[in-house]
């Protein structure tokens, strides 16, 4: 049985009834909610609407009352009424500084960091030469010193601090080595009051000076019997007043200031010195290594700026550099008000003064190859050949390819095929031209192991192969020693490696025609034209310019008038001299008008 009070809805009213005892039967608490077990609907006799609610026991009555809630439900928010009265569109102060963040009130005593008396206050490490200032901040003599020269003031307050001002300090270890009043032979510690004599430096507990100067009126050091004043008296640490010791308020602290010892940067600068700890083999990797190392070098290489070409008549091109517009959109450029023509590549200007044919002779130990190469048309692989054959890169190499009625193939050093570099020791790109083809036999083209990979390889063919077109290069064919070229191919074959089973050597290279050569005369003459070309204006405008005897105007008479000229006044006196009365025009006669003429 549960005792509560029930609401009766009707139709003129509404008011509370209490029942003495209500049966706890399923049907009459039929959608109790989970706080109030016994609270539900229930239905009253007559068909009216009846709302119970439990009604606590005293002992629960007193703990709700204690945690401040009401445990009576409000017939207003029973009814539905102010449901939605805390659903804001906002977020108050107070939820704003206790659940959702907000700045919060700092405790005085949240940021404290101690720092040991026998510390450092730049440092903040161990002093090894203690030094103070008149205010008694301790410092190490070898981190004060760099920073009062470089800043000059108080690492601890910001103020500004002179090296005269620093007293030195002179504490006492005992035999464990620590630091104790040498008069009351008492250890400090973190909550000792330390004071230091400014005259002498001697470091005493201040019990001592108190006893022995401060109330005896005796101002002499307990050690030395030196006379001193009562300001003489410095306290290095107070344990009633620790906020000097506190590391958040220092001055540098604060401002991440701090003095770069020269040994430390330099240190710094080897790899090593990030390294705690390496074993030998380590250490023996990484001397192998630094050995080896030339990353400053390639990063020296591209910090370096780029040379300027010399822009002349013979490599400026049509278009200009870009720079102005560059500089104008970009800020990370360098400003550029004028305009720059580009400079041509010096290959590009070379290659069109070549308009020979290149001729080379290979002299191998089965006879002679006259070679005449394309150098008017494929200028680059021809200059590579050219180049190479006067190098005499090809002395000495064999042939390590060789199919019958393909090609023969070699200028690899090592033989193997795999090998060879160009001239400039790169790769350079390929030399396509539409009216070269691998038709006949004896044509001379590069070998490559892919698109723009020529080196020094090439090969010439014993038959037309005209599938070569459009991926190797053809650059010359065979004029002369075709009896050789017969001789070369008929030497037999390993089937699996094609490798020839009798060396064929090139034993040497004679270039008889080298148009490259003439084209670098002709270009130097080109230049050296251009040049004269430029000078002789300005000679011409040197010559010009009016000497300092006829700087002033020439006086071709003597009074008034010396200055004008006798003939233009002869010009003057023969033009007709002008009438008062205007000349009548003339009317035009036209063709056929009143008959008069009839």
């Amino acid at each position: 049985m549960l005792r509560g009070r029930a609401l009766f809805r009707g139709g003129t009213g509404q008011r509370w009834t209490t029942f003495p005892s209500i049966p706890s039967h399923p049907g009459w608490l039929a959608g109790s909610s989970v706080g109030h077990p016994g609270n539900g609907a229930a239905r009253a006799a007559g068909g009216q609407s009846v709302q119970c609610y439990e009604e606590l026991v005293p002992e629960e009555l007193g703990r709700e009352s204690e945690l401040g809630v009401d445990p009576r439900p409000d017939p207003a928010a029973a009814m539905g009424k102010r449901q939605h009265q805390k659903d804001k569109m906002y977020i108050t102060c107070a939820e704003y500084t206790h659940f959702y963040g907000g700045k919060k009130p700092d405790l005085p005593q949240a940021n404290f960091r101690r720092l040991p008396f026998d510390h450092c206050s730049l440092s903040l490490q161990p002093f090894e030469y203690p030094v103070c200032t008149p205010d008694g901040v301790v410092f190490d003599l070898l981190n004060i010193v760099p920073w009062i020269k470089k800043y000059g003031t108080n690492p601890s307050t910001g103020e500004k601090l002179d090296a005269k001002s620093l007293i030195k300090l002179n504490f006492t270890k005992n035999n464990e080595g620590k630091y104790h009043c040498p008069v009351l032979f008492t250890v400090f510690t973190n909550n000792s009051h330390i004071v230091a004599i400014r005259s002498t430096g001697n470091v005493y507990a201040y019990e001592a000076v108190e006893q022995l100067n401060i109330k005896t009126k005796n101002y002499k050091d307990l050690l030395t019997d030196e006379a001193f004043s009562r300001q003489d008296i410095v306290t290095l640490q107070d344990p009633t007043n620790l906020d000097k010791f506190n590391v958040a308020n220092f001055y540098h602290v604060k401002n991440n200031l701090r003095v770069v010892d020269p040994d430390e940067e330099k240190a710094r600068q080897d790899p090593n010195y990030y390294l705690k700890n390496t074993n030998a083999e380590t250490r023996e990797t990484l001397q192998e290594l630094y050995k080896d190392f030339k990353g400053d070098e390639i990063l020296a290489a591209t910090m370096r700026a780029p040379e300027k070409k010399k822009v002349d008549k013979l490599n400026a091109a049509h278009y200009s550099t870009g720079k102005v517009s560059a500089s104008f959109t970009s800020t990370a450029m360098v400003p550029e008000t004028t305009h720059e023509a580009a400079a041509i590549d010096d290959d590009v200007v070379r290659y069109r003064f070549v308009k020979k044919k290149g001729y080379v002779r290979l002299h191998t130990n089965k006879g002679d190859l006259n070679l005449e190469l394309h150098c008017d048309m494929t200028p680059k692989t021809c200059e590579n050949f050219i180049k190479l054959c006067k190098k005499n890169y090809y002395n000495g190499t064999i042939f390590h390819r060789s199919i019958r009625n393909f090609v023969i193939q070699g200028g690899d050093p090592t033989g193997t095929g795999t090998g060879g570099e160009s001239y400039w020791g790169r790769p350079f790109r390929d030399e396509f031209r539409p009216n070269l083809s691998h038709t006949g036999r004896g044509i001379l083209s590069m070998a490559n192991s892919g698109p723009n990979c020529n080196k020094s390889q090439f090969f010439i063919t014993f038959r037309s192969c005209a599938y070569l077109d459009k991926k190797h290069t053809i650059f010359g064919r065979v004029v002369g020693g075709f009896d050789t070229l017969t001789a070369l191919e008929n030497v037999e074959s390993d089937p699996k490696t094609d490798r020839p089973k009798e060396e064929i050597r090139i034993e040497s290279a004679t270039v008889f025609v080298d148009p490259y050569e003439e084209a670098d005369a002709q270009v130097a003459e080109e230049r050296e034209k251009t040049r004269l070309e430029e000078e002789t204006p300005k000679v011409k405008a040197k010559a010009a310019q009016p000497t300092s005897e006829s700087s002033g105007p020439r006086a071709y008479r003597q009074g008034v008038g010396k200055y004008i000229s006798p003939e233009a006044t002869k010009r003057a006196l023969e033009e007709e001299p002008s009438t008062s009365t205007p000349v009548a025009k003339k009317k035009p006669s036209r063709g056929f008008g009143d008959f008069s003429s009839w």
